[in-house]
């Protein structure tokens, strides 16, 4: 006899359909695994085993084969634990196959019987949503399951009580949807003091998802500056929300089954991998770019992280995904991702400080910047001066304007783009440009001198029109002026100072 259970292998956010074939027949003993498994399936083996022991069932003295179809997708991970044993246990007749076929099975098989959290629980009932077919998953996997809207979800603690449910001598009880988490806003502007031109430049980020570098000493308050920027942007829609879930349910981060609307925001440590970085790995898995899709990517001492790491950045910040290309996979992630980074002028930190700079400035400063690449460089809309702050800086009380304020003008800005069928002005390219970041006469005029002077690219001049857009859209302005180019173009990059 042959049963079939339908599970799912992940490929990034895709969840391809997969078939447990388990086949009881006569001959030697022995337990097989084929189709392309990874270590962790051909461990389910004895997890499988283990399992059955704990509810009191023995493995018929029979040549057992599992086959996980279609055998030349690659399979990897624990989640297929549950359904190995399941097709096995309506091979043997303890659980009615035709009963089986409606649903997709996925969970992890702990030694005693109990069924465990494995990650991609949401993916695998979308999937299951789409093939109009019931999920068994662990019991503490079931809110974040039920967010797959019209999925019968049967989420069991362990494979005991999932039978006596698909028996119908027990019922389990229906998952209830996980939370809804509001945005946690972090630091208020109200912390930072001083620092005017870069909270200008936070607040245009912030308003059309532009990419920024602050550079500036140590102690400036490039970090705080940084962290305060989740506290403006707009939450996340449902719809976002459900995307940044997707990510985080395959990285196994989603806990609980809530889902917040706050954006991600995420710092990885200069010392990140590439694989880290960009998703990848033995087992693919999404990097910190993708960790912080629809949010911030915080990249703090920016020439402290490996060159290579950097420019493996470049094409996720122009697409919006990264594409992992191994051997034996090649799959994608969502990464459109706002890059917010933070430097030093120079190794020692203190360009332009005649007491505090070293003696081989400007050639340390020189040396120093050119670890980050041009290209990386020209991907970043606003270029910003972070000036030291004084003892008397610090002494001033608040400043009267917080991230309340700037928050509600963000979002003033932001429900323009919305009304141009984009998400932040960062996105907008082609005819969309055109039509609506088009300055006047005397603006076009000067971003033509501009861009002649300053040798931008066509990526750069590109670039300064979607920030000029995003200065009008803070101004209320239908068009854009003369003066939004100019303040466009005041945050391009600049040569290094000497």
């Amino acid at each position: 006899m042959v049963a079939l259970v339908s599970t799912v292998a992940y490929l990034g956010l895709d969840a391809r359909s997969v078939e447990v074939q388990c086949q009881v027949a006569a001959g030697m003993p022995r337990f097989a695994i084929v189709g392309l498994p990874d270590k962790a399936v051909g461990e389910s083996r004895e997890r499988v085993q283990s399992a059955l022991a704990a509810m009191g069932l023995a493995l018929p003295p029979k040549r057992i084969t599992i086959n996980l179809s279609p055998a030349d997708l690659p399979k990897e991970g624990s989640h297929y634990d549950l359904p190995i044993a399941l097709a096995l246990l309506a091979a043997m007749g303890v659980a009615d196959a035709e009963q089986l076929a409606e649903y997709v099975a996925v969970g992890e098989l702990a030694l005693d019987g109990r069924i465990v959290p494995s990650p991609g629980v949401l993916l695998a009932a979308l999937h299951a949503s789409e093939k109009e077919l019931g999920l068994i998953c662990p019991a503490a996997q079931g809110a974040e399951a039920r967010w797959a809207s019209g999925v019968p979800v049967v989420a069991a603690p362990d494979l005991v009580s999932l039978l006596n449910h698909l028996k119908g001598t027990s019922r389990l009880p229906d998952p209830l949807p996980g939370e809804v988490e509001e945005p946690d806003h972090g630091p208020d502007l109200k912390l930072v003091k001083g620092q005017e031109i870069a909270k200008r430049a936070l607040e245009i980020a912030a308003a059309g998802g532009h990419n920024l570098l602050m550079t500036g000493p140590p102690g400036a308050g490039k970090s705080l500056l940084a962290s305060c920027l989740p506290g403006i942007l707009p939450p996340l829609t449902p719809a976002e929300a459900l995307e940044v879930s997707m990510v985080a349910s395959v990285a196994g981060t989603l806990e609980g089954g809530k889902i917040s609307r706050k954006r991600p925001f995420r710092a990885p440590h200069h010392s990140a991998s590439m694989a880290a970085l960009t998703g990848g790995g033995l087992k693919v898995k999404p990097g910190e770019v993708s960790l912080a899709h629809l949010g911030v990517l915080f990249l703090d001492e920016l020439p402290e992280f490996q060159r290579a790491v950097l420019d493996s950045l470049r094409q996720p910040l122009e697409t919006g995904r990264v594409d992992v290309a191994r051997a034996n996979a090649h799959v994608s992630f969502p990464a459109r991702v706002q890059l917010v980074a933070a430097m030093n002028p120079c190794r020692c930190g203190h360009l332009g400080d005649a007491t505090l700079a070293c003696s081989r400035a400007p050639r340390c400063a020189a040396d120093y910047q050119t670890r980050v690449s041009g290209p990386l460089l020209d991907r970043i809309d606003l270029h910003v001066d972070v000036d030291p702050v004084s003892a008397a800086d610090l002494s001033l009380p608040p400043p009267a304007e917080g991230s309340a304020q700037v928050s509600a003008r963000v979002a003033a800005a932001r429900q323009w783009q919305t009304a141009r069928g984009v998400r932040s002005n960062a996105e907008l390219e082609g005819d969309g440009l055109e039509l609506h970041a088009t300055p006047d006469e005397a603006g076009k005029a000067l971003l033509m001198q501009a861009a002649a002077a300053m040798r931008l690219s066509a990526r750069s001049y590109t670039r300064v029109l979607r920030v000029a857009r995003t200065i009008a859209d803070l101004a209320g302005s239908e068009g854009v002026t003369r003066l939004h180019v100019a303040e466009a173009l005041s945050y391009r990059r600049q040569a290094p100072r000497g």
